[in-house]
């Protein structure tokens, strides 16, 4: 989820501690706790900071090994541990529990959308998206304001969050459920299936939809119900033997990309200069644009070792913009 739907999670998560009679009992550990609980539901995305070096390290890591299950167990700890330095006679296990709630609770919620966690590690690296509920979802987030609202206006936080919370988790049936027709529908469309990426928009009635057969690949539109098919694309499996591929595939950009996106296609566009081997990833379809990509420009043409001019991975709306980044990053070399 976004980070403000985290940070409202935590309140949330605060106001429930008071249905606990020790954390109810004690004022003290109340602000501890609704400290922890704050903390926790942001602890995981620490690996934000990892934009700073630059997106192939972010996009290879983020939401990786600090939303796994050793990182979970410690995360609550070790917050819990740094809360009770300042507040030492505050009962340590339920400062603890709660904590380590509002770090699960922040793990939990991320597998829903379509960007997914390695929340299975250390078992498996594999990304856990389910894809049914957006990365920012207005009604989880409006309904955490009125909730937080009507605490401030005198409503018994405890009872109150636990009923929005049974609410939320009816909403969440509600969007398994409206992804399990949306993929019957797919299935019945479409033959030879080998996988479905879904994801939903900020419109219940609104899905984008990449989906992979042993032929082909389709970018659709569900929208009520009804499929629209925007592009559609040969399946094209990569051609390991070629050189030219074989050196873009040992660029750090295209590894990162290829650790993350399940569904793309890829391209190898030969120009004066060099020659582009360029990943695109048809999940994130928007206004006529495909905007996560990766590509590598290679020296093929000067000498018998095939050089790496330059590379990119990332988000960008534009070709115009891309360009640019290739351009900018050649010039800071």
């Amino acid at each position: 989820m976004d980070t403000g739907t985290h940070v409202v999670m935590g309140v949330a998560l605060g106001g429930l501690a008071t249905l606990d009679p020790v954390v109810q009992s004690d004022p003290i550990l109340f602000n501890a706790v609704l400290i922890g609980t704050l903390a926790g539901s942001q602890a995981p995305d620490f690996d934000t900071v990892l934009k700073l070096k630059n997106n192939a390290v972010y996009i290879r890591h983020h939401r990786g090994i600090t939303h796994s299950i050793p990182a979970v167990i410690l995360w609550g700890i070790g917050i819990a541990s740094i809360i009770q330095l300042f507040t030492p006679d505050v009962n340590f296990l339920h400062l603890w529990l709660w904590t380590f709630l509002a770090v699960i609770l922040h793990v939990f919620v991320d597998v829903f959308n379509a960007y997914g966690t390695q929340a299975y590690r250390p078992f498996t690296k594999r990304w856990v998206a389910y894809g049914f509920i957006n990365t920012f979802d207005p009604y989880i987030f409006m309904m955490h304001i009125a909730g937080i609202v009507a605490w401030n206006l005198g409503a018994n936080p405890g009872y109150m969050w636990l009923l929005i919370y049974f609410v939320i988790a009816l909403y969440y049936v509600k969007r398994y459920f409206d992804k399990r027709e949306l993929v019957k529908l797919i299935d019945e469309y479409f033959d030879d299936i080998v996988q479905v990426a879904t994801s939903p928009t900020m419109k219940q009635n609104v899905w984008r939809i990449a989906i992979e057969t042993k032929t082909n690949y389709y970018v659709a539109r569900a929208e009520d119900g009804h499929i629209t098919i925007l592009d559609e694309y040969i399946y094209k499996d990569i051609d390991y033997e070629d050189p030219v591929v074989q050196k873009a595939l040992t660029d750090h950009n295209i590894k990162a990309f290829l650790s993350f996106s399940p569904v793309y296609r890829y391209d190898i566009n030969v120009f004066d200069e060099y020659t582009e081997v360029r990943f695109t990833d048809l999940r994130y379809y928007s206004k006529d644009r495909y905007p996560f990509v990766a590509l590598v420009q290679i020296d093929d043409e000067h000498g018998e070792e095939l050089t790496i001019l330059n590379s990119y991975t990332g988000w960008v709306f534009t070709e115009e913009k891309l360009q640019d980044k290739m351009t900018i990053a050649t010039d800071t070399k």
